[in-house]
């Protein structure tokens, strides 16, 4: 492909950062938009080997003044900024609404009134279907969000939709599942819980699974998941539409850590009840059917689940500091 002008917001975040990276190898001219909130992912080691070849924005995109700077001649977008906690959600709504709501319509606008040319692939969630009736989940299914954040990210998803639908905007929405890999936040359970499990296992402290640890789950390798950014954002197929990721591997959290200790060599996993504001918004078993994405697209993840764990955990090992 031809090289581009590009802005990730949320780039020096754990997605942004991988998609930076790539899309710096491929020739690609980056720019980065972060605000560094210490409670959200953004953290200047994630692109310390690229650091020189990209060029950062320190500012929130809830700035109506930064923002429309930064988005002027960009070819494409990859919309990555957002409150990922369902728990600081619910503590803290209207922070949520600001950044993954109303910040999204402003954006919007940002696109509307100075770029309407430019592509855009939204971060979007599994977390907006609730709990499950049906498995696998597929992009029909009822969207019933049990948390502010899932209300509110897909408010940002309809706003992306409709400003396609009314104003041309070549805008796709990728509904993301449970990503992981090097640079994910580790030192909290705000971004995934597999952060701080892997933050347990390099410390020498136990796993712990809520409940019974049955519950299942698919995963995403955050190589998989930039491969399915790429794909969209590059396809006039892809304009207008939502894609769930996901994988092939199903497996149960008690398993998964189990596999992870495998894995890393050593460690022990326990059992606890579920904490009350956790089983209030718990939406028990969850995998994703992927196959529009596979269909139109040619998408499907490449990464092994324990070859994804072998590649986190070796990383964190090095670089745990970095994160905590």
């Amino acid at each position: 492909m031809n090289s581009k002008k590009i802005l990730i917001t949320g780039g020096l975040g754990f997605i942004g950062s991988s998609l930076a990276r790539r899309l710096v190898g491929l020739g690609h001219e980056v720019t980065l938009v972060d605000s560094l909130i210490p409670l959200y992912g953004g953290n200047l080691f994630n692109v310390d080997d690229i650091k020189d070849s990209v060029r950062i924005n320190v500012s929130d995109v809830r700035d109506p003044h930064s923002f429309p700077r930064l988005l002027e001649g960009q070819d494409w977008m990859f919309n990555l900024a957002g409150q990922t906690s369902h728990l600081d959600s619910m503590t803290d709504p209207f922070t949520d609404l600001d950044i993954n709501a109303k910040a999204q319509l402003s954006i919007l606008e940002s696109c509307r009134k100075i770029n309407p040319k430019v592509r855009i692939v939204f971060a979007s969630t599994r977390q907006i279907y609730g709990k499950p009736q049906y498995l696998p989940v597929d992009e029909n299914h009822p969207l019933i969000p049990v948390d502010v954040n899932g209300i509110n990210k897909l408010a940002g998803e309809h706003y992306h939709l409709l400003y396609h639908r009314v104003y041309g905007l070549k805008t796709v929405v990728l509904r993301l599942t449970n990503t992981y890999g090097p640079g994910m936040r580790v030192k909290d359970a705000r971004q995934t819980f597999l952060g701080i499990w892997i933050k347990n296992l390099v410390e020498g402290k136990p796993l712990q699974i809520f409940g019974d640890g049955l519950q299942l789950r698919d995963f995403n390798f955050v190589d998989d998941v930039v491969d399915a950014m790429l794909n969209a954002i590059n396809s006039e197929l892809a304009v207008g539409k939502i894609y769930n990721l996901g994988g092939p591997e199903r497996i149960g959290l008690k398993e998964l850590a189990e596999t992870m200790v495998s894995v890393f060599g050593t460690g022990k996993c326990e059992l606890i009840p579920f904490p009350p504001d956790r089983k209030a918004i718990d939406i028990g078993d969850y995998y994703s059917d992927f196959s529009r994405i596979t269909n139109d697209l040619g998408w499907r993840p490449s990464v092994t689940l324990k070859d994804g764990l072998g590649k986190s955990l070796s990383y964190y090992k090095q670089h745990l500091g970095k994160y905590l």
